[in-house]
């Protein structure tokens, strides 16, 4: 989805910031609902992603790229934009963050065992990354964006049975989560449209919006509901293949065991409340407006673990 129009002239802009030149092509990519993504080439046959940050202000995207070069260097497959000239690596125009990044050449990741369990490799290499300075405790998809819900709600009269039902699981999950489970970095979206890979190895993990220092755990269940569901069930041979990837690396917790099926159930309401903020709230009148109902059509199926 793109929220900016970005013409040969602006490519050509960034791409002289970055000592590059010769555009021979630009064209839109698949993915991202919170910024605009278009796919340069140069005449050398250099392949670049463009980026711009429509629901960050350069000052959230300049702390969120320290924080990416930050995993990136303790070996984190995930790219790094790359620099432009003064050293900085964002272009801000009309307010706006732009970036050019290295175009990874791979799909979105399948959902097949090998791939799976490579995924959740993945996921504990990330775990054993220490938490860098500046690097914020809340899961800003979580609590923090339903509490922005309810207070929307109150102030445009725009209550609804999806936002009453969040309400009252917030308060039981936040009785029921443990608050001393395992904690580190947490990439929070682990959806495919976020993970590059082929041949059954993930090659690059992207869009680090939601990165924060919280309960691990988070993104193993966060993964399942991405990866882990066929035709509204959960396939259970894909959360033994994550699992197993996962342990590979990590053994989980007693604790983090016995918190699986409530940190599931948050992360599935997490995506709900974002899909219906952002194309019920904050962009209505869109096809995507039921998009929320997939993720609380899943609350009361039984899951593998």
């Amino acid at each position: 989805m793109a929220y900016t129009q970005v013409s040969a002239e602006d490519a050509a802009e960034l791409l002289d910031a970055a000592g590059m030149a010769g555009l021979v092509g630009i064209s839109p990519l698949e993915g991202g609902w919170a910024n605009s993504n278009f796919l340069l080439q140069l005449a050398d046959g250099t392949r670049l992603v463009l980026k711009v940050w429509n629901e960050r202000t350069p000052e959230q995207v300049e702390e969120l790229i320290a924080h990416t070069c930050w995993i990136a260097e303790h070996g984190f497959p995930t790219p790094v934009p790359l620099q432009l000239s003064g050293g900085e690596r964002i272009l801000t125009k009309d307010g706006l963050a732009w970036m050019l990044l290295p175009f990874v050449e791979a799909g979105w990741l399948a959902s097949d065992s090998d791939s799976l369990y490579s995924l959740g490799e993945v996921m504990a290499q990330l775990h054993a990354v220490p938490v860098c300075d500046g690097l914020s405790s809340s899961y800003y998809m979580g609590f923090r964006l339903w509490e922005d819900m309810f207070e929307h709600a109150d102030a445009e009269g725009a209550w609804s049975p999806f936002l009453r039902q969040l309400e009252q699981e917030s308060v039981r999950l936040k009785e029921d989560i443990p608050d001393d489970l395992p904690n580190g970095i947490i990439h929070g979206d682990l959806f495919p449209d976020n993970v590059l890979g082929t041949s059954g190895k993930v090659l690059a993990v992207l869009d680090f919006e939601e990165i924060c220092a919280g309960a691990i755990a988070l993104d193993l269940v966060m993964a399942f509901v991405g990866f882990g569901w066929q035709d509204g069930e959960p396939v259970t041979e894909r959360w033994q293949a994550i699992l197993s990837g996962y342990e590979s690396v990590r053994k989980l917790t007693a604790t983090e065991r016995a918190a699986l099926p409530d940190l599931h159930r948050f992360a599935t309401l997490s995506v709900a409340a974002w899909r219906y903020w952002q194309f019920v709230m904050n962009i209505p009148d869109t096809e995507h407006a039921d998009r929320y109902l997939e993720m609380t059509a899943r609350l009361d199926k039984t899951l593998p673990f």
